[in-house]
């Protein structure tokens, strides 16, 4: 049973917390809820670009046994950012912005882990999508040992596109891949820099692999040849940061 300050449930309650415009992570809606109430709350989490997910009522009745009405709300454990509206404050600041694209990680811990690392080594924000992601809740920020409550999440619809505007601001964006001849080392990330992390399952997907400016491989030469992402992670991470201290540059 999910604690209850951790979720909303109930037709109205539901609406009112999208009116009020709080931070969900993703909104279950009975499929047996009816038509006009569905549009209703599905039209206004578009707005907000809050995940909606029918579902059966045995579901939310495993979350709730409460009056939940076929809808409930999981309520995100940190406030979510738009890549539009962080990077131009990001330059506002001065800083030289690095920033961690995950595409397609979805297990807690390893989301956790490399939050961790990113907030250790000052990284600008995590970069998600909205869906086939890790949720941002109670347990992703436990598992982060506190770091995401400072590290900023920017929560995408369209991770793609976001990608796009990152690139077209000038950031370099660097894929990991094992197909890659070039070694993670000998890319330049001293500049403004994405680094983009796929799942261990499938890897970054071809659609962000396009975009994608650099490609690199960090070496295995080991009989499993399977790093973990948040290991993998956590190396390129911290190359980033020695190459920027040998370049004099404060991380942030």
């Amino acid at each position: 049973m999910i604690d209850k300050t951790q979720y909303i449930y109930g037709i109205h309650a539901v609406l009112e917390a999208l009116e009020a415009g709080k931070d969900i992570d993703k909104i279950f809606l009975s499929k047996t809820l009816n038509e006009e109430t569905s549009k209703d709350i599905s039209a206004r989490a578009r707005q907000l670009r809050v995940p909606v997910q029918r579902v059966p009522v045995q579901k939310i009745d495993r979350i709730t046994r409460r009056n939940h009405q076929g809808v409930l709300a999981m309520m995100a454990a940190v406030t979510y950012y738009r890549v539009e509206d962080l990077i131009p404050q990001l330059f506002d600041q001065g800083e030289n912005p690095f920033l961690v694209v995950l595409d397609g990680v979805t297990d807690v811990r390893n989301f956790g882990a490399v939050a961790r690392t990113c907030e250790c080594a000052g990284v600008s924000a995590i970069v998600i999508p909205d869906r086939d992601s890790v949720s941002v809740n109670a347990d992703a920020v436990k598992t982060s040992a506190g770091a995401l409550n400072y590290l900023p999440v920017c929560r995408e619809h369209n991770l793609v596109n976001a990608v796009k505007l990152l690139r077209d601001s000038g950031f370099k964006i660097v894929g990991t891949s094992d197909k890659s001849q070039i070694s993670y080392t000998q890319s330049d990330y001293t500049g403004p820099v994405a680094i983009v992390l796929g799942a261990e399952d499938k890897g970054i997907s071809p659609e962000i692999m396009k975009l994608c400016d650099t490609q690199v491989l960090i070496p295995e030469f080991g009989h499993i040849n399977s790093l973990n992402v948040s290991v993998a992670g956590g190396i390129i991470i911290y190359e980033v940061v020695r190459q920027r201290l040998n370049d004099n540059q404060e991380v942030k």
